[in-house]
C-alpha cells in the first residue's frame, strides 16, 4: 500500500512540475492559414503536412513539392512572404 501510494504522489509531483507548453496563435493583422497555404502552394508546394502560427512572427510548416521531397517553409505572418523554403 505505501510502495502504491509513494508511486501515486511521485507521479502526480512529476506532472505538477513539467512545464506546459502554449500553443502559438496568429497575432493581430496577420493573413488567414488558408492564405498562408495558398502562399506554400504557390510556391510550388503540392501536399502540405502541417503549418502551425511561431509566436517569432510566421507561419511555419512543412511540405511536398514535385520532386517528392519534403520542405521546411516560414511565411511572414502580416505581409506573407516566404521567409524560408528549404528541404527538411
Amino acid at each position: 500500500m505505501i510502495k502504491t501510494l509513494t508511486a501515486v504522489v511521485l507521479a502526480t509531483a512529476s506532472l505538477a512540475a513539467a512545464p506546459f507548453a502554449l500553443a502559438d496563435k496568429p497575432g493581430p493583422g496577420w493573413i488567414t492559414i488558408e492564405k498562408a497555404i495558398e502562399k506554400a502552394k504557390s510556391a510550388g508546394y503540392t501536399q502540405i503536412y502541417k503549418i502551425e502560427a511561431d509566436d517569432n512572427g510566421y507561419w511555419e510548416g512543412e511540405g511536398r513539392k514535385a520532386d517528392s521531397l519534403t520542405y521546411e517553409f516560414r511565411i511572414d505572418g502580416t505581409s506573407g512572404n516566404i521567409l524560408r523554403d528549404q528541404k527538411d
